[in-house]
């Protein structure tokens, strides 16, 4: 079969597409052949690495994990003799973020609970775009004691054009939330078709200093400092960030206890992300099912152009999700 692999560290370049033994599946494993699968700002982030202490992690030299890819959708081949959840035939969708990465290729297989059945009538497409960035975008919009970001409230997307941003967007909206989008100007009228209220031009303005205050803040892609947001907060409101670069990461983590403590609002990076959790899984699956929250796929690249859909979000011209096809 064929895959995507890498092995040095580096940009999209180094990805190479070679042929390989197609994998069988043991214990509780399954096979799956792999229809869809999406570019994810995380697969990117293992390229180089972007955080240079992951090497400790994921191999001081040379990556350990030669696979790229996190986000699949397909059909089941066969199964492990110990897994009881699917069969051959059934359609399945996934994040392989725990599980050795690997689904830019024609087959991947993993351990039965990286998956979990496809919603009904859904494209292979569609739904290899939901796996990771879907559920990172509800469970930022929701902190550990389950207090979620409700109707009325005003949210802010940081971010809110690329892979995470957009279902972000949607997803407060469907909680009756007064949400505003932050983007580039080419991406504006984009994130104004998702349903935005407002939308922010962040080459124009800066979101830290419009005047306005919010309750929920999601910033896919942290660049200003934690302290800058505590002053865009409502009283008890949240701030919640997923990314960003090394020193921005390290800051963020030593000050947003301390912000969060002498302010009373919820500071920082969002520590709590459960790849994959079952019950998000079942979340998403309802708003989908409702029209509430709908993939938006700006590109498809087949898998022999991989590394034109890797540098296609690297470059960040991507507005919604990007999909490689076998």
């Amino acid at each position: 079969m064929k895959a995507a692999l890498r092995d040095r560290y580096g940009p999209p370049e180094v990805v190479e597409i070679r042929d390989v033994e197609r994998p069988v599946s043991t214990a509780d494993e399954v096979l799956v052949r792999v229809h869809a699968a999406s570019v994810n700002r995380a697969d990117l982030d293992y390229l180089y690495p972007r955080w240079q202490f992951l090497r400790l992690f994921l191999g001081l030299r040379k990556p350990r994990v030669r696979r790229v890819g996190l986000d699949i959708a397909g059909v089941v081949q066969s199964v492990g003799p110990s897994a009881t959840r699917f069969g051959p035939g059934d359609e399945v969708f996934g994040d392989l973020f725990e599980f050795g990465q690997g689904a830019f290729a024609e087959y991947v297989c993993a351990p039965e609970k990286a998956f979990a059945t496809m919603p009904i009538g859904m494209s292979f497409e569609d739904a290899a775009t939901l796996p990771h960035s879907g559920i990172l975008a509800l469970q930022a919009l929701r902190l550990r004691n389950g207090r979620m970001a409700r109707a009325g409230e005003r949210v802010l997307i940081v971010g809110a054009s690329g892979n995470v941003g957009p279902f972000a967007v949607q997803i407060a909206k469907s909680r009756g939330a007064h949400v505003t989008g932050v983007a580039s100007t080419e991406k504006l009228e984009f994130v104004r078709s998702l349903g935005a209220d407002q939308v922010i031009d962040y080459t124009k303005v800066d979101p830290t200093r419009t005047g306005e205050r919010y309750d929920w803040i999601v910033d896919v892609e942290g660049r200003h400092s934690v302290l800058r947001w505590r002053h865009a907060l409502r009283p008890k409101g949240v701030y919640a960030a997923l990314g960003g670069s090394a020193g921005w990461f390290l800051k963020a983590l030593l000050l947003g206890p301390a912000v969060s403590l002498t302010t009373g609002k919820r500071i920082g990076v969002m520590l709590w992300w459960k790849p994959f959790n079952p019950e998000d899984v079942e979340a998403l699956k309802v708003l989908i099912a409702s029209g509430k929250v709908k993939p938006i796929i700006d590109r498809r690249f087949p898998l022999s152009e991989v590394v034109q859909a890797l540098r296609y979000v690297d470059d960040g011209r991507a507005k919604g999700k990007v999909v490689v096809t076998p």
